[in-house]
């Protein structure tokens, strides 16, 4: 009994005790310069300048490193539409077996172009049509989502990959709209194909299809805003030709938006010498700021051009190769 109630005399005296010493050390150590007292405004982290800009993510790069398409690559691509084997080689095999067939032919470029040589897929992404369909626009539209699984084995095969219209009755402006999501992707560019365009009261096979330049100027002006605000690298516009009438006033072609590169693609099959014939008369009066493409025929070219005669075509070689 005696024990307890010296410790509740204690209890007292050592609060006290603890009190000073509490007291005495706080007087004797001075404040850290770098840790302000608790409740100093300036320990409050400093607030959000509401005038400053982010900083924009970087751009990415071209399948093959960089961001300009041309020069600095030779493309070799897959021409077709998915399972379906009479518009293309490229429908002739699986996702995963045209990505081997796209790098095996790529390689037969590659000690030949002097310079890096992508493969690529052009897939017919809206497909002319013998039907009206129930728009009446004689153009069959992939869905957008059909096509995403080419798109990113492209993408981890390190290759670029164009989608290519074919509109009928519709416009080519129109079409590409429906594919902007894909589009935003870095390795998608984009081919007209003007054989398919129709005008009102014309059929597919009945005549060649044409359009007027303003209609392409159209495009190419959507797509270079695109690749701009989406922070894109260099996109590809390629616009497919065998006869002269197929882009009406070409001379006025817009070129000069460097978010894209514009390639003019001769699509013309035969003879050898039927061949170059269309690939020198497309070479007439071409608009300044063009590169150029050719494409190889499995079946109709008697022969097909090798890849070695394929780049010697001259004046200016072919930088897209797409096979048929």
């Amino acid at each position: 009994m005696a024990a307890s109630r010296r410790t509740r005399l204690l209890l007292p005296l050592v609060g006290c005790l603890l009190v000073l010493v509490a007291c005495a050390t706080s007087a004797a150590a001075p404040l850290d310069a770098t840790t302000p007292p608790s409740g100093d405004a300036s320990t409050a982290p400093p607030a959000a300048d509401p005038t400053s800009t982010p900083t924009p993510p970087p751009v990415p790069e071209l399948p093959g490193g960089g961001h300009t398409l041309f020069p600095g690559r030779t493309m070799v691509a897959l021409y077709g539409h998915p399972g379906a084997p009479a518009l293309g080689v490229l429908g002739e095999q699986g996702v995963d077996a045209s990505v081997q067939r796209a790098r095996a032919l790529a390689a037969q470029f590659a000690p030949l172009a002097g310079e890096p040589v992508v493969p690529a897929f052009e897939i017919i992404t809206t497909v002319a049509s013998s039907a009206p369909g129930a728009d009446g626009d004689y153009s069959a539209k992939s869905a957008p989502e059909d096509l995403v699984p080419w798109i990113d084995a492209a993408a981890a095969a390190d290759m670029y990959v164009v989608l290519d219209l074919q509109p009928g009755r519709s416009d080519f402006l129109t079409q590409a709209r429906r594919y902007t999501d894909l589009l935003r992707r870095p390795n998608v560019g984009l081919a007209l194909d003007p054989e398919w365009r129709l005008r009102p009261g014309q059929k597919h096979r009945v005549q060649v299809g044409s359009v007027d330049v303003a209609e392409v100027n159209a495009v190419a002006t959507w797509l270079a805003d695109l690749t701009r605000e989406a922070r894109l690298p260099q996109k590809l516009l390629m616009l497919h030709q065998f006869q002269a009438q197929m882009i009406r006033n070409r001379e006025q072609l817009v070129t000069d938006r460097d978010e894209l590169s514009v390639v003019l693609h001769a699509d013309g099959f035969g003879t050898r010498a039927e061949k170059l014939e269309t690939w020198n008369r497309l070479h007439q009066a071409v608009p300044a700021g063009v590169t150029w493409g050719w494409k190889n025929f499995y079946d109709e070219d008697r022969p097909m051009f090798d890849p070695a005669q394929t780049l010697a075509v001259g004046p200016a070689r072919p930088v897209f190769v797409s096979y048929q």
